[in-house]
């Protein structure tokens, strides 16, 4: 597994991970659940989109592509 994305929340992992999905590649969200040990745990990098080895390509291309979309 390959990391491709930290997200900032949960929400956005999600949004990042539908965006994944629907591009019809397997994607997880890894570590959803620590937010709620802030204070304890660092502030960023715990919440990560997580693609097989062979998709990391392709999902960072559909990465890209969202973030793009969403400045215009």
């Amino acid at each position: 597994m390959k990391k491709v994305f930290d997200a900032l929340s949960n929400i956005e992992a999600h949004l990042i991970l539908h965006q994944l999905q629907q591009a019809g590649l397997d994607a997880h969200i890894q570590g959803e659940h620590l937010q709620g040990g802030m204070g304890d745990l660092p502030a960023l990098g715990n919440v990560r989109i997580m693609v097989s080895d062979t998709d990391e390509v392709e999902a960072c291309e559909v990465i890209a592509d969202w973030n793009d979309a969403e400045v215009d």
